[in-house]
């Protein structure tokens, strides 16, 4: 049967519209979506925690001193900034009176000394007289009466030396005595550091510190040879940290590079802060110190190496999503959803047990609502493996 030349026409002038609708929509159909994307790769993954606030420098030895006595402050032998030695003098008070009484002390030990000599010479003399006596009396050249006589002398000689040896030992206690006192006007290092801050000046008055009662020390001296970071860290992280357990430390004031540190002390108590999580301050020694001199008071963050696994299967963790599941990048550039088991994990990277492939390539932008798994993605760049 022959169809009419209208219908043919019809059909022919139709094709033709259908044909260059379709090339229209072709070439104007909207682009696939660009998407970032991040290659499965092999690598080091470890699971860690951080402080939840700052942490601060801190140095091992921090001594703020002031004199034991209060008084007038005589000499400062020092300057701030200085590097002093232990048992280094940094500072006497006024102490005159008790030099003279020191002076005072040694002479009355000095004459102490010169009698006990003489006491005892005419001791060992009155000794050798009685064994003397005795043997007249033997011999019945003098009475009896004689040799009692110097018997008692001798005695009476000894109880003199001796005596004298007590006042020795006196007037040493009191040379002492007065030694002490004037140890108490000298400020001394207790160790080796470097003097941070002087608050006394010459002619001021240094008042010790009344129990419970806090005053300015006269003196901060700081042990810069030994620091560590003290960091808290949430209630929450604190049973799964242990002494010894590796760590890096990073500076706001050297932002560019981190130091290797070790978990040296873990508070034994829990912080309560009024409007703040609770937590638990761990102490965290540098393993490696920088070229520059560190300062305590610095600011510092604390990451803590909990585990540790070396060349295995990973992901960004930015790629995860609920569940453990990720977009995956199928073979004719659509998303397709993938349950993974996963293993360690940080900020950073995700270890993956199974589900995925070394050179895969996994979903880490979620930016644009349109993308979901089945569509087809359009990758921003070629792919570089993270390092």
């Amino acid at each position: 049967m022959q169809l009419p030349k209208k219908t043919i026409r019809f059909i022919v002038y139709g094709g033709s519209i259908a044909s260059i609708l379709g090339a229209i929509w072709y070439f104007t159909r909207p682009a696939p979506p660009e998407v970032e994307l991040a290659a499965v790769t092999y690598g080091n993954v470890e699971a860690t925690v951080v402080n939840t606030r700052a942490g601060t420098v801190k140095a091992c030895q921090r001594a703020k001193l002031a004199p034991a006595l209060g008084g007038q402050i005589a000499r400062i032998l020092v300057d701030e900034g200085d590097r002093v030695e232990q048992d280094q003098i940094l500072l006497e008070l006024w102490n005159a009176d008790l030099i003279a009484q020191r002076e005072l002390a040694e002479r009355q030990l000095s004459m102490a000394q010169e009698r006990r000599r003489e006491t005892c010479i005419l001791a060992e003399n009155a000794w050798r007289e009685s064994q003397r006596t005795q043997q007249l009396v033997n011999k019945g050249f003098i009475s009896p009466q004689a040799a009692e006589d110097a018997d008692a002398n001798a005695r009476a000689r000894q109880a003199s030396c001796d005596a004298a040896v007590s006042d020795i030992k006196r007037a040493k206690a009191q040379v002492g005595v007065t030694e002490a006192g004037l140890e108490r006007t000298v400020l001394k290092a207790p160790f080796a550091g470097v003097v941070a801050k002087i608050t006394g000046e010459v002619g001021e008055y240094a008042t010790p510190s009344p129990p419970g009662i806090a005053m300015p020390p006269v003196i901060d001296l700081i042990d810069t040879d030994c620091l560590y970071v003290m960091a808290p860290m949430d209630e929450i992280d604190a049973p799964k940290i242990r002494i010894g357990q590796p760590a890096r430390i990073t500076l706001d004031a050297m932002p560019e590079v981190s130091f290797s540190g070790q978990v040296r002390r873990i508070a034994p108590y829990v912080t309560e802060v009024e409007k703040q999580a609770r937590t638990v301050d761990i102490e965290v020694n540098f393993t490696e110190l920088p070229d520059n001199p560190l300062l305590a008071g610095y600011s510092a963050d604390v990451e803590v190496i909990l585990d540790s696994r070396e060349h295995v299967l990973r992901i960004p963790t930015q790629a995860l999503r609920q569940n453990s599941k990720v977009w995956l990048l199928g073979p004719d550039n659509t998303l397709i959803e993938r349950q993974l088991e996963t293993g360690l994990a940080n900020w950073s990277f995700t270890e993956v047990i199974s589900g995925l492939k070394d050179g895969d390539q996994v979903l880490i932008s979620f930016d644009l609502d349109e993308i979901k798994p089945g569509i087809a993605v359009q990758p921003k760049a070629p792919d570089t493996p993270l390092s």
